[in-house]
């Protein structure tokens, strides 16, 4: 069932959108090399708990961190840890979530560390992109579909991949909720879009083959080909005067894609 949510509730839901990405901010002005993900992981969850939220994905289905921290090859649902360090040229998806009040805010961004290679810097701007496509397309009377077709077409004008077996999804007093959001679809297809539903729209696009696996940890998804991927998200609510977005703080909706820049 897809939870319809009203104007109230939507307005609601900003707070926790707001620490999101506060959160997801200010972990991306520490990602430079030398430094850990558990770093960075220790500091999202310190700023989600001192601003009066709890983390939305540290123990979710047994998740043991913050944020999900995926370098390089590894797309989404990377496990901060003390011996992963960042090095000049890496590429960090970093996905944070916060709970306040009971409503989740759900976003992710790939940031630079250092100087990655031109190609991996173009990966990231067409995924950001990707993510605006997607969001233009998110107004009462269309489709699921048409945020799909979006998100795919613009990634394979570059020749990059689309991930198949990760999604968007719902978002709401739950994290996951219907309905699904795919980064690829046919025009006019699928669930059609009304004002009041809440999505996270989040391509994954990688450097070359969309084929994944997961690591021996059960949770790190990486491309078979060990091809860079990257990862932008944002909660989005849909309304009658267009898509807004949720997951935004006092410096809007947008990071910066350098890393150790606010």
């Amino acid at each position: 069932m897809i939870k319809i949510k009203t104007t109230a509730q939507i307005e609601e839901m900003k707070k926790a959108g707001a620490l999101s990405k506060m959160a997801l901010r200010h972990v991306g002005a520490m990602v430079r090399p030398g430094v850990s993900t558990f770093e960075l992981d220790q500091l999202a969850e310190q700023i989600i708990r001192m601003h009066g939220g709890k983390p939305a994905f540290k123990g979710y289905g047994g998740f043991p961190g913050t944020i999900c921290a995926s370098v390089n090859d590894q797309v989404v649902h990377g496990i901060p840890n003390p011996d992963v360090i960042l090095r000049d040229g890496d590429i960090l998806s970093v996905d944070t979530g916060a709970v306040v009040d009971g409503w989740v805010g759900d976003n992710a961004w790939t940031f630079y560390c250092g100087t990655p290679s031109a190609e991996a810097q173009t990966l990231c701007q067409v995924t950001r992109d990707c993510l605006i496509a997607g969001i233009k397309q998110a107004v009462p009377g269309n489709s699921i579909g048409d945020i799909g077709y979006a998100i795919q077409s613009l990634a394979e004008s570059h020749g990059f991949g689309v991930l198949r077996d990760y999604v968007g999804h719902g978002v709401g007093r739950d994290m996951h909720e219907e309905p699904n959001v795919p980064n690829f679809g046919k025009k006019g297809r699928g669930v059609r879009l009304r004002a009041g539903m809440v999505i996270a729209i989040e391509p994954m696009i990688t450097l070359g083959s969309n084929h994944v696996s997961t690591g021996v940890d059960g949770w790190v998804v990486s491309t078979r080909d060990h091809l860079c991927a990257a990862h932008f998200e944002n909660t989005i609510a849909i309304t009658e005067d267009g898509p807004v977005v949720l997951t935004a703080d006092e410096h809007g909706a947008w990071c910066s894609l350098q890393g150790g820049c606010m």
